[in-house]
């Protein structure tokens, strides 16, 4: 508690390393983010320049995220350190401009990133007056939850949230590139013009001023400091948020279909084939999609899944297999992308945790090449599929390879976000590689 009252009472001669580092972490931070703002969000539109867009724009979320959580610690550094006094000679309203200045670039340091949280948690991009649902990762190690609520929301009032959103968001950027300016200007005036050391408070290097320091403003007045620079960065953020006010959709537009999610129920039983039966080896076997993604080509795989086969060249009308994939265990590298594939309108695994492919026709095509015709089935969704294939079997072990392309839309699969393409490639392919012995 002395501590906490020597803030106001007894200035330090200057700031600590603490304090000194996180100033700069953020300054450089924010200093970044306002150009890779404006140059993706124009990027992002552009077939050349999208998938570097795409990447800029993430890597600006993980930056907005390390941005709030040093302003957190900032703000409690703050609170529990000594501070250092004006100097005494600088005039009232000079002394008044420096604190209420401090106070907006605390508001924008937490606006800025939490109006982006909200923007992203909407699901609506701005820029095409669509429906977008993308996950967010830090820096692609973890993903961060969107903000709870805003996802749920009908899309009319997820599409006025982000558009508002957005605004507070796009006109606090110009609010913090005139702060940063004044910010600068009053440094550099410090140290070249009035001479008093200011400077070295937060740049150690420099030359201290020997000074007298002005007297704590009286509670009151620092109430009226703070705000002063809050209530700049408030009209910032209504302001914005007011003129960005979307136009009235065109009718039927943005329109969302919600299907009464049905409890997961169990997987219909397996009526098992009169051919050889094989026993799959999981550790040798995978299921890999592909596919592109703003421009990139992607690679994934199903790290769960399951498979019962009986097969055999001699007995093709007996052959037969089911196979049954965990969608929530889809893995692309990428924690946004996966990320994303979880969502209602991917595979949503929360609801519809299996896909199921089911096969019980069989054709030769010559050689080791058979054919195989069967249905997947994908959340609600059920289209017939042909799966070619290669099968050679020795010593009781079988290696199977085929390779199918799969229609997402036909599936159901991002269309709300991306039902042309533009985003995610409509076509994606599907490859198997099974190594299975001969059961018993």
């Amino acid at each position: 508690m002395t501590d906490f009252l020597c803030e106001f009472v007894m200035p330090a001669s200057r700031y600590t390393p603490v304090a000194i580092a996180l100033h700069w972490a953020i300054a450089i931070a924010i200093i970044a983010m306002i150009p890779m703002g404006w140059w993706m969000s124009e990027a992002i539109n552009e077939p050349g320049s999208q998938a570097l867009a795409y990447r800029v724009f993430q890597i600006h979320k993980s930056v907005g995220f390390l941005i709030l959580a040093l302003t957190a610690l900032r703000l409690v550094w703050r609170v529990t350190h000594r501070t250092p006094g004006m100097p005494a000679e600088m005039k009232t309203w000079e002394t008044f401009a420096a604190r209420a200045t401090h106070a907006a670039f605390y508001g924008l340091m937490l606006a800025l990133p939490l109006t982006g949280w909200l923007y992203v948690s909407a699901g609506w991009a701005v820029a095409t007056d669509t429906p977008l649902a993308v996950a967010t990762s830090w820096f692609g190690l973890f993903t961060v939850p969107h903000l709870p609520f805003i996802g749920e929301a009908a899309a009319g009032l997820r599409r006025t949230v982000a558009y508002q959103a957005m605004g507070a968001h796009s006109l606090m950027a110009w609010g913090a590139v005139v702060l940063i300016a004044l910010h600068v200007g009053a440094a550099l005036k410090h140290q070249f013009i009035n001479r008093d050391g200011v400077l070295a408070h937060m740049i150690p290097v420099l030359k201290h001023g020997e000074g007298r320091t002005a007297p704590e403003p009286k509670p009151l007045l620092r109430r009226t400091e703070r705000l002063a620079g809050l209530g700049f960065i408030a009209a910032l953020a209504v302001a914005g948020g007011i003129a960005a006010k979307p136009a009235p959709l065109a009718e039927g537009a943005g329109a969302e279909v919600h299907a009464a999610a049905a409890p997961a129920q169990a997987e219909a039983a397996v009526t098992p084939g009169t051919a050889t039966a094989w026993t799959i080896d999981q550790a040798a076997s995978t299921i890999e999609f592909t596919g592109t993604h703003a421009g990139k080509a992607f690679k994934g795989r199903f790290e769960q899944w399951e498979g019962q086969v009986w097969f055999d060249p001699a007995d093709l009308a007996g052959s037969k297999a089911v196979v049954l994939v965990k969608t929530g265990t889809a893995k692309t590298g990428d924690a946004t992308q996966e990320g994303s594939l979880t969502g209602a309108e991917w595979f949503d695994p929360s609801a519809y945790p299996t896909a199921r492919f089911e096969a019980a026709t069989f054709k030769a095509l010559g050689g080791n090449r058979y054919e195989a015709t069967g249905t997947l089935r994908i959340k609600t969704v059920s289209v017939p599929v042909v799966l070619p294939f290669t099968f050679d079997q020795a010593d009781g072990v079988a290696t199977v390879a085929g390779r199918l392309e799969l229609d997402r839309t036909a599936l159901d699969l991002g269309m709300m976000s991306d039902a042309g393409g533009d985003w995610v490639s409509k076509a994606i392919g599907v490859e198997i590689r099974v190594t299975a012995r001969r059961a018993g």
